[in-house]
């Protein structure tokens, strides 16, 4: 037997090399940004063009509820805006890291600004979630009405823009999680 070759049947003492897996996690780390580009662009677009008017006695007297009534559903859209354009951004690092799997410095990069870009979509996503807990409930103690009653397609859209942002919220963890693992791998 010559160095460094097997015959057939000898056990191999060498682990597999970990390119393949490597190259997996960058293919995911690409779907889940885009994934997670499309939840927060719809969660942003869906809150921003949320309004609904309601006729009081007459019809030159009407109530209206618009997003950019409350200052947090504007933190919302722009939080969500903000994390959607940064995840745009960070695609052409994430097709590097596709191409070049040993590149740990722009993995650590990454990772540094999608745990902030996740702190900042929680916190929109956090605050937003507060007020459409106080538009479906109210709050007796605070004299606060719920209002969804009155306002149900206000309410829906606010609710269905919050479940998007919350699935971007989800998937920035696993992001984070498969950049940890394809650095300890490298």
């Amino acid at each position: 037997m010559k160095a460094g070759t097997l015959e057939a049947g000898e056990p191999s003492h060498f682990p597999p090399p970990a390119g393949g897996i490597n190259r997996g996690i960058s293919i995911m780390d690409f779907i889940f940004r885009i994934v997670a580009g499309l939840a927060t662009l719809a969660s942003a677009i869906a809150m921003g063009t949320t309004n609904e008017t309601l006729p009081f006695f007459t019809r030159f007297i009407q109530f209206r509820a618009q997003y950019n009534d409350l200052p947090t559903f504007t933190f919302f859209v722009v939080a969500n805006s903000v994390v959607c354009a940064y995840l745009v951004l960070s695609l052409p690092l994430s097709i590097f890291h596709i191409v070049r799997r040993g590149a740990i410095g722009t993995r650590i990069f990454l990772i540094i600004l999608d745990t902030a870009a996740l702190a900042l979509l929680t916190a929109g996503a956090s605050a937003a979630a507060a007020i459409v807990y106080l538009a479906h409930k109210g709050n007796s103690s605070a004299n606060w009405f719920a209002i969804c009653q009155q306002y149900n397609s206000f309410c829906e859209r606010i609710s269905g823009s919050l479940i998007g942002s919350f699935v971007g919220i989800v998937v920035f963890v696993l992001l984070i999680l498969l950049s940890a693992v394809a650095i300890s791998r490298s």
